[in-house]
């Protein structure tokens, strides 16, 4: 991804510095996000930020203001980030972060200060937190179902893991190897590495010894360059799946030429133009990239700004019943705000998907959140 220029990013933190004069006598909801905008999850949290930045400066026709603190990758400043918007600013809502051990520590607070919690990291959410916390990304179940999909068809027997020593590389390996025996799909082994490891040479060796039909990275963002071209390296000539948490153009960028031919599932926005007109998808995505092209281009499509779009859509649908019931900047608009995420977003059309949101499933999004791209020449392309 193009980084914004620093003087747009001024020019918009003016902005909604401006905005904000004049409005005291009105209702102003205060979102504060937590994000990885530096650190080793960098490539998923300076487009989850940039995009905020762009995002209309009210919700529910009410002033917005939005609070970004980055947490460095590191999910202990995420929590001490957290406590300090939800006690200090009196925030309404918690959005973040941008990479799962950092979700998992906001989801801590969120059910501490019972403030509501819309993740962008996939990730499971333990039993006692999970009426505060709303995830926005698809789930791990459903985006490995689309892999061993793809894998059926092609005959795969056998694949390898390679994943991250942390809660996603956990949630992958849990998925595949849960879900892999109904695709006919064996799983070789199960090596780990960390996100900050510079050589993955060890794993990657082990894992080809097994000759395995096809192999399996369990990462995000440009970490999860490392293995894929390790293995290209080291004469691997089967396919490389990956999870959709390296639908960015960093992962492009990083791998060049080498991670050609790596196969994700993502959400349709990614390949928009592909969709039909019937598609509803379709015009919500349009609706996007109006946005997102005023500062990147016409390159790829970003699929971790599509989770921060996304999660102002559901929080704009969810204000205009809390607003109903509670000003914000109070514990009953809060309650209000948690309430209409859970009850009056079903049906919401985002970028990624349907949102059918309900008590017993905080993310609702079902097969059409899915498709599975190739990367190619530089972009992410439609996989039939």
């Amino acid at each position: 991804m193009k980084p914004i220029r620093a003087t747009f990013a001024v020019f918009c933190v003016a902005a909604c510095a401006l905005s904000m004069i004049g409005t005291s006598s009105h209702a102003q909801i205060h979102v504060g996000v937590v994000l990885s905008t530096t650190g080793a999850a960098s490539s998923q949290g300076i487009p989850e930020r940039d995009m905020i930045l762009l995002l209309p400066k009210q919700l529910a026709g009410e002033p917005v203001r939005y609070t970004v603190l980055d947490d460095a990758t590191d999910p202990t400043l995420a929590i001490k980030n957290a406590r300090k918007l939800v006690m200090a600013d009196k925030v309404d809502v918690l959005v973040g972060s941008s990479n799962t051990p950092s979700s998992l520590a906001l989801a801590e607070v969120a059910l501490e200060s019972r403030v509501p919690h819309v993740s962008l990291a996939p990730m499971d959410v333990p039993a006692n937190q999970h009426p505060w916390v709303f995830v926005v990304p698809q789930s791990a179940d459903l985006m490995i179902g689309a892999v061993l999909e793809h894998m059926q068809q092609r005959k795969v027997g056998t694949v390898g893991y390679i994943g991250y020593s942390q809660p996603w590389g956990d949630q992958v390996y849990r998925s595949l190897t849960t879900l892999g025996p109904r695709y006919g799909v064996k799983v070789l082994n199960d090596e780990r590495f960390a996100r900050s490891d510079a050589s993955v040479l060890p794993q990657v060796l082990k894992t080809l010894a097994l000759k395995p039909d096809a192999v399996l990275v369990g990462a995000t963002g440009t970490p999860a360059a490392l293995p894929h071209l390790t293995m290209v390296d080291r004469g691997f000539k089967g396919p490389i799946y990956h999870t959709h948490g390296v639908v960015n153009d960093d992962f492009l960028r990083v791998g060049g030429t080498r991670v050609e031919g790596a196969l994700a599932p993502i959400g349709p926005v990614v390949v928009f133009r592909d969709l039909p007109d019937s598609s509803p998808v379709k015009k919500v995505s349009e609706d996007f990239w109006s946005l997102y092209a005023r500062t990147q281009g016409e390159g790829p499509v970003n699929a971790f700004a599509t989770w921060a779009y996304d999660a102002y859509l559901l929080l704009d649908k969810a204000a205009k019943a809390a607003l109903g019931q509670a000003r914000p900047g109070t514990p009953a608009f809060r309650a209000a705000l948690r309430d209409a995420l859970e009850t009056r977003t079903a049906g919401l059309v985002g970028t990624n998907g349907i949102y059918q949101i309900s008590a017993t499933d905080h993310n609702g999004l079902d097969q059409r959140a899915r498709v599975m791209v190739r990367a190619s020449g530089g972009n992410w392309r439609y996989e039939p």
